[in-house]
């Protein structure tokens, strides 16, 4: 049986703010995101938040990636991502990774 989960609204809303704020060029983690946010939210529920989007929103989910500097999202999803990533400049090396100290954003006050 197949887990499910509610993120509170008030809590997506926050996690696509902190989203909103990454600037082309750069990404960041699940993992930074839910530190920035707080509220004891795991880099799990960023996923899911991430993954509840409907289409022509304002969030540049592309720019959130896992914390080995790699895409999460199987398949054409993350073909997809891969993709965007590359038009707004960002480089993957030889094994799909990106480079986080290169293209990693800081973060509101260095996180």
């Amino acid at each position: 049986m197949a887990r499910t989960f509610r993120i509170e609204q008030t809590i997506q809303q926050q996690i696509f703010d902190v989203v909103r704020q990454i600037p082309s060029g750069k990404v960041a983690s699940y993992g930074q995101i839910a530190r920035i946010v707080g509220l004891g939210i795991s880099a799990q529920m960023v996923g899911f938040a991430l993954a509840g989007l409907k289409e022509g929103n304002d969030v540049p989910w592309q720019r959130v990636i896992n914390a080995q500097g790699k895409i999460s999202l199987p398949g054409m999803g993350g073909v997809y991502q891969k993709s965007l990533l590359i038009e707004e400049g960002i480089e993957f090396d030889e094994n799909n990774k990106i480079d986080l100290e290169k293209f990693g954003w800081q973060g509101p006050g260095g996180v």
